[in-house]
């Protein structure tokens, strides 16, 4: 499990397999954060399951570690409304069914104002992209594709940038995470842990042309 003080909020619960996340995020999260914080925005991958979730599957722990780092006063004023929340409960569905495990991660990512602040990347089994580039292990992480959302990177980009990295659309251009945009991030992705400069212009052209953003 990976988990980074981004010096935002105290970050959430952490979930370590798949039956228990998706059943404590649509049988306990998502109805105890409407309760409790009824004007906070959670956008999600997952639709909740019709069936009822067996309560063995059902995971209620809290991290008394992450509860336990202070609030950073910049966000002392930060409204309810003014959030918006980004989950995905198991990003690399297609991967986890075909057994390509290191590919499966959970993430929970918090915006302000359209900026990533806060996120959490737990990995169940091993290796995840933005870890390798936060742990040295890897130099850069391109994805020429629209094929991912918000939810996606929104926690990866949070992480990142308290460590001194950065992510972006190939084309070098900040993702915006307000309630409102649209959820595919249509440009690629381009993340780095430092060196952003020299990597964004060893993208072709013909890449970044053909990945054009789409508000």
């Amino acid at each position: 499990m990976h988990y980074y003080n981004t010096s935002a909020a105290p970050l959430l619960v952490l979930m370590t397999c798949r039956q228990r996340l998706i059943g404590w995020y649509s049988k306990v999260s998502a109805p105890l954060w409407r309760e409790t914080f009824p004007l906070l925005t959670i956008i999600g991958e997952e639709d909740l399951p019709s069936e009822e979730i067996s309560e063995e599957l059902i995971e209620t722990g809290q991290s008394e570690e992450i509860l336990k780092v202070t609030f950073p006063s910049q966000y002392n004023s930060i409204k309810e409304e003014e959030l918006v929340v980004w989950v995905d409960p198991l990003d690399g569905t297609k991967e986890y069914t075909e057994g390509l495990l290191d590919h499966v991660t959970v993430l929970i990512g918090i915006a302000h104002e359209g900026k990533a602040i806060a996120g959490v990347i737990n990995q169940p089994y091993y290796n995840y992209q933005i870890i390798q580039l936060i742990e040295g292990q890897a130099s850069a992480y391109v994805f020429a594709s629209p094929g991912c959302k918000k939810w996606d990177t929104c926690a990866p980009e949070a992480i990142l940038h308290a460590v001194g990295g950065k992510l972006t659309d190939i084309s070098g251009n900040a993702y915006e995470y307000h309630k409102d945009v649209k959820h595919m991030n249509s440009a690629g992705v381009l993340a780095t842990l430092r060196n952003y400069n020299y990597y964004s212009s060893r993208v072709p052209e013909s890449v970044k042309q053909a990945l054009v953003p789409k508000m």
